[in-house]
């Protein structure tokens, strides 16, 4: 048996022998085998390579003040303290999740953060300061804790504080989509401030269920710069009132573009929810990738079976196609963007929902 196997063994090694040459062969001249990664490109469910990871409001609101006595918004141009998932510290461009980026921004009493534009498409969630405001394309709005105010692709914008205390708030951008389509543009305008022509009503204009009937439904950003926290705390309300509660998220709303019923942004979906007192979650997955800030309350959420505690102005991630289920503590608000509204049009979105509370 030994010997007949001999001959086996070594024509084995002579085909393997062969089959490395022509690989060879073949990177000399820019080819590989499909077959020899195929598995590797088409795994049976999403790999994520971001982490599940928590930023503590508690921690980075000190280090924002610091940098707030260590560099002016002029030198700086943005005052950020980037969440870089420890998933990508030695990869750029600089990333919460594979696909998008966050950070907290703090402007100072007095200070200016110059107009520039940029075609990645950024949204501003408030967290803390009343006082500040930010004008895109000459409209200004003010913010308040809990707006979630837009800034659309290629548009000039600037902040300013004229209040007497800081204002901070949670950045969210597109970069990492933008870099992988090679599409970066930048551009610093020529003054610090672009003329502002008009104090911003867009939300008291089109977010009313109307809009004007000449005015073009088919733009893919929101012509509503500002959506005020008040109003959205309204609405959710409102939903618990009369909307049944659902047993993954509680009650959670999306915020819409007006003149199409679709997502604010092209490339990022940003939510609202909230979950009731002592509420527990059943267990859900989605295949986005999502940043989650706490607006109110207490809680946890337990992501892939790893629990995160959680207060106010916290920050967390939950990777793409990772089971998470959130309980409450007290009534709690959440905001999340992701990239949804992007796999939405090329149709690779999908959940999934595991019925029963904590299942």
């Amino acid at each position: 048996m030994a010997a007949e196997a001999m001959p086996t063994m070594a024509s084995e090694q002579r085909r393997l022998t062969e089959r490395q040459a022509f690989y060879a062969r073949l990177a000399e001249r820019g080819l590989a085998p499909l077959w020899e990664v195929l598995k590797g490109l088409q795994p049976t469910e999403p790999r994520p390579p971001e982490s599940a990871v928590l930023w503590r409001y508690s921690e980075i609101r000190p280090m924002l003040i610091e940098a707030g006595s260590l560099i002016s918004a002029a030198e700086a141009e943005r005052r950020v303290l980037i969440l870089q998932n420890p998933a990508f510290t030695a990869q750029p461009p600089p990333r919460v999740t594979h696909s998008l980026f966050a950070g907290f921004q703090m402007i100072m009493p007095g200070e200016i953060a110059r107009s520039h534009r940029h075609t990645q498409s950024a949204l501003r969630f408030i967290v803390e300061g009343e006082g500040a405001y930010t004008a895109v394309d000459g409209a200004r709005t003010g913010m308040r804790p809990g707006d979630f105010v837009i800034t659309p692709s290629w548009t000039w914008h600037d902040h300013g504080n004229e209040s007497g205390h800081p204002t901070i708030w949670l950045d969210g951008l597109d970069i990492p989509l933008v870099d992988l389509l090679n599409a970066v543009f930048f551009e610093d305008y020529r003054e610090e401030q672009f003329p502002t022509r008009t104090v911003d009503d867009s939300a008291a204009r089109l977010g009313n269920g109307l809009v004007p009937i000449e005015r073009r439904h088919d733009d893919l950003r929101s012509p509503i710069l500002n959506y005020p926290y008040e109003r959205t705390r309204d609405a959710l309300e409102a939903m618990r009132r009369h909307g049944d509660i659902d047993g993954c998220h509680g009650f959670r709303m999306r915020y819409v573009n007006p003149l199409t019923g679709g997502w604010a942004m092209p490339t990022i979906g940003a939510v609202i929810q909230l979950l009731p007192r002592a509420f527990g979650g059943a267990a859900y997955r989605s295949s986005d990738s999502a940043v989650f800030v706490v607006v109110e309350g207490a809680g946890r959420t337990i992501i892939a079976g790893q629990k995160f505690e959680w207060r106010e102005h916290d920050v967390f991630v939950v990777p793409s196609w990772r089971e998470y289920r959130h309980e409450s503590t007290d009534e709690s608000v959440l905001f999340s963007f992701s990239d949804r509204p992007v796999q939405e049009k090329l149709g690779l979105w999908r959940e999934l929902r595991v019925a029963g509370p904590g299942a």
